[in-house]
């Protein structure tokens, strides 16, 4: 078996919806409000675009009155009408957004980003902008400063997304990252947030089942094993009901291009 393509990954994420929902990290109140606090105008009317389950759409829903999640797959839209009830879901890609021209405040994505045409999305994002809105994209990266992190990371290797931000979450310069979301954002600009999420060691597990490039690796039964070991011998992780997994936000703002 080879290892999994780009669009094998990208096709991948209905099949795991529910574990996906119950164990992707969401995201700072602070991040996501550093994102709105750059539009110059109410934010009231926002996207979240590419939702996938609804860990950002959590947070959203409490920092905007109305909150449509637009996303593809409709088995991890379904996950997020059950997670964050009464939140409008559209099935939808990025690059075709069914919204009016000038009908929204805010536009965010997050993790997802790297699943787009980005020159495409782009325009999209600003076509249904209101003037003063703002874009914003996210992503959680594992916090490799942290020991066991970075062996967790050594084992099963860093998510290609996460390369765009910062070759690794060592890097937390205020540029990592902009210089090619900047090709079609033009004048973004970006913030670090850091933040722990709890978990035991089979939702660890079960985390690392989320992430495309291990679930659809023809090593994964061997990565698994690999993880397990490390949780269970490191001295910051062994024996531990509960454990902190440390991420920064690279948060990412910016006005319609």
């Amino acid at each position: 078996m080879s290892d999994p393509t780009f669009d094998d990954r990208k096709l991948s994420f209905g099949a795991a919806a529910a574990s996906y929902a119950d164990h992707r990290p969401g995201y700072p109140v602070e991040a996501v409000a550093w994102v709105l606090d750059g539009a110059t105008r109410p934010v009231r009317d926002v996207a979240d675009v590419g939702a996938g389950a609804g860990a950002l759409t959590r947070t959203l829903v409490g920092l905007a009155e109305n909150v449509t999640a637009y996303e593809p797959d409709a088995a991890m839209l379904e996950q997020l009408a059950a997670r964050v009830p009464g939140v409008r879901t559209v099935v939808s890609a990025a690059e075709e957004l069914p919204a009016d021209d000038d009908s929204l405040d805010a536009v965010l994505a997050a993790q997802a980003w790297h699943w787009f045409d980005h020159a495409r999305a782009a325009a999209e994002f600003g076509r249904v902008l209101r003037p003063g809105g703002i874009i914003g994209l996210l992503w959680n990266v594992r916090d490799t400063r942290v020991a066991w992190m970075a062996a967790l990371q050594d084992i099963i290797g860093g998510e290609d997304s996460m390369r765009m931000v910062a070759e690794s979450s060592q890097d937390l310069s205020e540029r990592a990252g902009t210089e090619e979301i900047r090709e079609f954002l033009p004048a973004v600009e970006r913030a670090s947030f850091a933040h722990t999420v709890p978990v035991t060691p089979d939702g660890l597990l079960d985390l690392v089942s989320t992430y495309s490039y291990v679930r659809l690796s023809p090593r994964a039964d061997q990565l698994y094993a690999e993880v397990r070991e490390l949780l269970a011998t490191h001295p910051d992780t062994a024996g531990r009901d509960v454990i902190e997994m440390p991420y920064v936000t690279a948060t990412y703002r910016s006005p319609a291009p």
